[in-house]
């Protein structure tokens, strides 16, 4: 395949960025904390896009995934990608089978890993949980389905040491990881310098257009057997309660609706 055909689209998310170790850093739009881990997450795309050129990719989409997006910063986007933030909009908006690859930038593991930095899945304020077919699976796996669905593999998930280990033992040996930290608990990591972590990136992402050929797209039997468990409010403010729902599905978009 001629390099001058690639086409990659980018589902970013901003607990698995560059820097980033609390929720302080990915809930608060106002906080100081909020901004500056957002301009981190834009070092991280900038440091992608670069490798992602340089390697001749030639269609690059960014997509904003975190809290539903808001998570962009104008001025701080590398040229030679378009960028797509705002809601409503479907989820991997714009993704469709002409695109050769899915890169997974600054992801997280799912709820309940004991070294995930910042780990849930969809939400750490109901603490859901997802299985598919008795398998519990996070964000990554819902997303590869997502693109599955189109035939499109995941090459590339960028993220802590745990989502680097989530995502290989989902998507593959052959998909690209870089770890951006290590973690040791829900809030606490080693942190990696952004120099190295952008370095890392960028050359991850140029082994990552050699790995497409390799990738397969994430698909499951169908139909899909579906339970997500969360915790709910009761009548009294003080308590709580574990909710659970299962279904049986054929349409991969509603994996996290059902």
């Amino acid at each position: 395949m001629a390099k001058a055909k690639w086409k990659i689209y980018v589902a970013t998310d901003l607990e698995g960025a560059s820097g980033v170790w609390r929720f302080a850093q990915t809930r608060d739009l106002t906080s100081p904390l909020y901004v500056q881990a957002v301009e981190y997450l834009m070092g991280d795309i900038a440091a992608l896009v670069r490798g992602l050129r340089e390697a001749g990719a030639a269609r690059i989409v960014v997509a904003d995934g975190h809290g539903g997006g808001d998570n962009f910063i104008p001025h701080m986007m590398e040229p030679g990608a378009t960028y797509v933030t705002g809601k409503p909009r479907s989820p991997m908006e714009g993704l469709d089978k002409t695109f050769h690859g899915v890169i997974l930038l600054g992801h997280h593991a799912m709820k309940g890993t004991a070294d995930g930095v910042l780990n849930h899945t969809q939400s750490s304020a109901t603490e859901m949980r997802y299985w598919y077919n008795e398998r519990e699976s996070g964000e990554i796996a819902q997303t590869a389905l997502l693109a599955g669905r189109l035939g499109v593999p995941v090459i590339m998930v960028t993220g802590d040491t745990a989502t680097c280990r989530e995502a290989k033992s989902f998507l593959g040996p052959d998909v690209v990881t870089v770890a951006t930290k290590r973690g040791i608990g829900r809030e606490a990591a080693e942190l990696y310098p952004l120099q190295e972590t952008r370095a890392a990136i960028s050359e991850g992402a140029k082994r990552s257009l050699q790995a497409i050929s390799r990738c397969r797209p994430y698909k499951l039997p169908m139909p899909i057997r579906c339970k997500r468990e969360w915790i709910e409010r009761t009548e009294h403010p003080s308590e709580t309660r574990t909710a659970v729902r299962e279904a049986s599905i054929r349409d991969v978009t509603r994996i996290c609706t059902f």
